[in-house]
């Protein structure tokens, strides 16, 4: 049979002569890449040691900050205490809304609901979402726990809160230009929390922590460092008295229109600042569309012509240096007195009068006349000694010196204005502290806004009989027959002096616009405390210190004893009936 398929034969293929590979290959193409492949290899070790020996911190702080952080351990702020205790500023803890924003996603409903809980429109939600970094923005700081309750409710993604700490001011505006205000990140702006600001802020603590991609903590690494809450703050001001004080002020710069007030209440035992209150006010704790008007602290940023109060001081000099008796005999006739061509005068004429009576009626050309009698620096080292042209020593931002010029520029005429008040200035905390000498027997003493444990020692200024009969001069001058009758209050002696002032404007003095005050003391036989009242620009019709500042001396020195626990030691009964005293008027 004939075969139909004959079996296929394969061409063998001889390597050995193929062309291509019969051609010799140069040995430097093999020697380069050889090397080639060396040099990659010892790039590849170098490189490896240098991340593993080299650069080793810097990758693993790299590779750390994926998922290692640090957070801050807040401090507690200490606390500021009133004399017994009670608070006057304290922190809680606040929660603070914060977000990742490029993990923010929020639909339209629940942006309609978070917007009114955070009190923002929308354009100020979008600007503080894009005001940080791509994992970390500020929304609202310090809001309340019951208001971040409802934010979490809405289960919005990208959006988280962290603890800090608010301060709480439970004194409110009785209080404010004491205690002062922190910011929001608890750094003292006024008063104490400015001026105990290093005691106060504590120390903050640390703490390494491991987090996960949307920020939660997963677990603690490391050792952390212990926070320390700052130390408490306790001041001698009784905050009962202070919340008295606050409110006789405030009524009655609406009682006569005025465009603020202030007191000051000292302990004369001890120096302490029972009461330092200001009206306008404000809430520490709000303090939106605040003023300059309501911040500023009054009794020791303002200053003024102290007016008639500087003439206890001469008359107490004149008997002090034997020149005058208490009885001694003075010419007022006929109310008025040129010096160098100018006039000095008495708001009544009132003929002769002796030493004790010129201060009882608040006579210009009484202490005038005692006055010319003495050196200027005479008189300028008795301004000096009580306090004028000195910075109160106490630890508070704010205080002022007040104006006494040298006395070897002083004019005859300005030697005269200057014994009532006229030609040298001081705040009302300086005259307070001014009158310690009466009250203190002679010596004036330091005043201090923290609490005191004992009597400071003070400094000598006149006697021991010539403070006391200074005293019974002020108490002639609160009582009927001077010009201060309304200070006086039931069950207590009081003494002091009121005073009433034209206001400074510019070069000169405004005609229709004053300062009145009264500064006093009380029990008058061993006085316990010292309060000042002072109504700048009364403008309803009556203006002088006697009728609108010694109505709150009586107030403020009545309530200020009994919580004290000073026993009255006088029969408990008025005094004096107030609403049938005429205005009395005291020279200018």
């Amino acid at each position: 049979m004939k075969k139909l398929f004959a079996p296929a034969t394969t061409r063998g293929v001889n390597y050995a002569t193929s062309p291509l590979l019969a051609s010799k290959t140069p040995n430097w193409r093999s020697r380069f890449v050889v090397a080639l492949v060396a040099f990659s290899f010892v790039g590849l070790l170098g490189r490896a040691a240098y991340v593993q020996v080299i650069g080793h911190e810097f990758f693993q702080k790299q590779g750390e900050k994926r998922y290692a952080h640090t957070l801050e351990v807040p401090a507690s702020r200490g606390r500021i205490l009133d004399r017994h205790g009670l608070l006057l500023a304290t922190s809680v803890p606040s929660p603070s809304v914060w977000a990742i924003p490029k993990d923010f996603d929020a639909s339209q409903a629940q942006r309609r609901k978070l917007l009114p809980l955070l009190g923002m429109d929308a354009k100020e939600f979008d600007a503080r979402l894009a005001s940080g970094s791509q994992n970390f923005a500020w929304i609202k700081r310090q809001v309340d726990a019951e208001t971040w309750g409802q934010i979490k409710t809405l289960g919005i993604k990208g959006l988280y809160e962290t603890r800090e700490y608010k301060r709480r001011y439970p004194e409110g505006e009785s209080a404010a230009h004491v205690v002062g205000f922190t910011n929001i990140e608890d750094q003292g702006q006024e008063g104490i929390e400015l001026a105990f600001q290093a005691d106060l802020k504590g120390h903050r603590g640390s703490r390494e922590v491991v987090k996960d991609r949307l920020g939660r903590v997963v677990e603690d690494i490391g050792q952390g460092v212990e926070s320390a809450n700052g130390r408490d703050v306790q001041l001698a001001i009784d905050s009962k008295v202070q919340f008295f004080a606050y409110q006789r002020v405030r009524d009655a710069v609406a009682e006569h229109r005025a465009k603020a007030g202030s007191v000051v209440v000292l302990d004369v035992q001890t120096g302490e600042i029972l009461a330092l209150a200001n009206y306008p006010s404000y809430d520490p704790g709000q303090r939106q569309r605040l003023s300059g008007e309501q911040l500023r602290n009054r009794a020791l940023t303002d200053v003024f012509e102290p007016g008639s109060t500087m003439k206890p001081f001469i008359a107490a000099w004149a008997m002090e240096t034997g020149r005058v008796r208490p009885d001694t005999m003075l010419n007022t006739a006929p109310g008025s007195l040129v010096v160098t061509g100018v006039p000095i005068r008495d708001a009544h004429p009132h003929g002769s009068l002796t030493v004790f009576e010129s201060i009882q009626k608040s006579s210009n050309i009484g202490a005038a006349r005692l006055a010319m009698q003495m050196q200027p620096r005479e008189l300028w080292e008795l301004f000096s000694s009580v306090g004028y042209g000195q910075k109160p020593q106490i630890d508070f931002p704010g205080t002022v010196t007040g104006r006494l010029r040298p006395y070897k520029s002083w004019r005859p005429i300005e030697q005269a204005t200057m014994s009532y008040g006229y030609g040298l200035s001081a705040s009302l905390l300086q005259m307070a502290r001014a009158y310690t000498v009466f009250a203190n027997d002679g010596e004036v003493i330091p005043v201090s806004m923290l609490r005191q444990e004992q009597h400071q020692p003070g400094l000598r200024v006149i006697s021991k009989e010539t403070a006391r009969e200074v005293r019974r001069m002020l108490q002639a001058a609160a009582g009927p027959g001077g010009t201060g009758p309304l200070a006086q209050t039931i069950g207590y002696s009081v003494g002091g002096k009121s005073g009433t002032a034209h206001k400074q404007e510019g070069k000169g003095y405004a005609s229709n616009k004053y300062r009145s005050w009264f500064v006093g003391m009380a029990p008058i036989d061993k006085p316990r405390i010292i309060v000042a009242v002072m109504l700048d620009e009364p403008s309803n019709g009556v203006y002088y210190g006697g009728a609108v500042a010694a109505p709150v001396f009586s107030q403020v020195v009545q309530q200020t004893l009994r919580m004290l626990g000073v026993p009255p030691d006088l029969d408990v009964k008025p005094q004096v009936v107030a609403k049938a005293l005429p205005a009395v008027q005291e020279s200018f």
